[in-house]
């Protein structure tokens, strides 16, 4: 009797790690989105950059959902053959120097824009649009996927893959099981860019299980531009209001 309890606990403790990830966004629901991306190119160019935004959802239906996203704030220091630029969105034109109102000008038609996009509950962006049209604002939205769901069940130690083409950067990414508890599961990212730039990606991601959002996430991809060894990090963090 004790064996056969350890062999259906055991069992039992397997299909438990079983796990299907899926995106169970809540209809009204609001989220606070918290980018940080860094890039150095050494003596070339280094730059800082921090963005934060409202996603709302506006509709889930079955298998897809609706939202809108809208830019909060933005900030950006950024070092480019000795010149030093800094802008942060928040400020009046007073507070800014004349590089900084530059900026601001450059940046507003996307701090005004809306980013509407239809997603599935893979995680992957279905089709999207912006109010009013912003150059570069499309793709961003097509691109702020960081990871797409497998259609089957995963548990720790199980990989997936997802690829993105990225105006002629491909970049493969390997997702791993790390560890899977009763309220979030850590994956594991690696990866590699080719096609413009060549390098290797990695990072992590932790995923809310309840609701399949990915909560926290950090890409690191080190890569060569043009003979040009560039870093880049983007973290993102999603709170729900």
């Amino acid at each position: 009797m004790l064996i056969l309890f350890l062999v259906i606990s055991a069992n039992l403790s397997l299909a438990q790690d079983s796990v299907l990830l899926r995106l169970n966004y809540e209809k009204g629901a609001t989220y606070d989105v918290s980018m940080e991306m860094s890039q150095n190119m050494g003596a070339v160019m280094s730059m800082g950059m921090t963005i934060n935004m409202d996603l709302k959802v506006l509709d889930v239906t079955e298998d897809t959902y609706d939202s809108e996203m809208k830019f909060t704030n933005m900030t950006m220091d950024m070092l480019q053959g000795g010149q030093a630029i800094s802008f942060d969105s928040s400020k009046s034109d007073d507070e800014l120097d004349e590089a900084g109102k530059m900026m601001k000008a450059q940046m507003a038609p996307m701090l005004k824009a809306v980013i509407y996009a239809k997603g599935n509950n893979l995680g992957e962006v279905i089709e999207a649009k912006v109010e009013p049209n912003v150059m570069g604002m499309e793709d961003l939205a097509n691109q702020s996927s960081n990871v797409v769901y497998p259609k089957e069940a995963i548990k720790v130690g199980g990989t997936w893959s997802m690829s993105k083409n990225q105006k002629g950067m491909v970049m493969d990414f390997i997702y791993t099981v790390k560890s899977i508890t009763n309220d979030k599961i850590v994956l594991d990212l690696s990866g590699k860019v080719s096609g413009m730039s060549t390098g290797s990606i990695s990072g992590s991601i932790i995923i809310e299980r309840a609701s399949g959002i990915p909560v926290d996430s950090q890409i690191n991809m080190d890569m060569f531009v043009s003979g040009q060894e560039m870093k880049t990090k983007v973290t993102m963090i999603m709170a729900k209001k």
